[in-house]
């Protein structure tokens, strides 16, 4: 574990009363995992707005039955086969399918590729997650 450093700062009364609610509402044992946690999601952040590497996870909601929706959706992973890392398919219902893609690449290029796949018609729902590759956060 890397070296700890104590620091000391000061806000208002209301915001500090702020602090703890949150705190309290994301079930936190401690001020300084959460503080650690809100400096970690500003890195990732600003990675992500710097179009530095990152990975990404994509969420898709589809209806399999649409022609060729699943083709579509493989075509567009294999055209950029070397930012997917890997993806995983379930079946939701008879005519519903979602599948979760992982992603590593540039910022940028991640969101082109969640774009490609969520204009496939067919597609019913898709969401971006960005995280990081653990490059300069840890």
């Amino acid at each position: 574990m890397s070296e700890v450093v104590r620091l000391t700062f000061s806000i208002e009364k209301p915001l500090c009363a702020q602090l703890e609610k949150l705190i309290k509402e994301s079930h936190y044992t401690n001020r300084s995992e959460f503080v650690r946690d809100m400096i970690r999601e500003q890195i990732v952040s600003r990675q992500w707005k710097s179009d530095q590497e990152a990975l990404g996870t994509v969420t898709l909601v589809y209806n399999h039955h649409l022609r060729r929706v699943g083709e579509k959706l493989t075509d567009v992973q294999h055209h950029h086969h070397e930012q997917v890392l890997a993806a995983t398919h379930v079946h939701l219902s008879h005519d519903l399918c979602a599948e979760v893609i992982i992603i590593r690449g540039r910022a940028g290029e991640i969101r082109h590729i969640a774009d490609e796949l969520r204009q496939q018609k067919g597609v019913l729902h898709a969401a971006l997650s960005m995280s990081t590759t653990g490059k300069g956060i840890a």
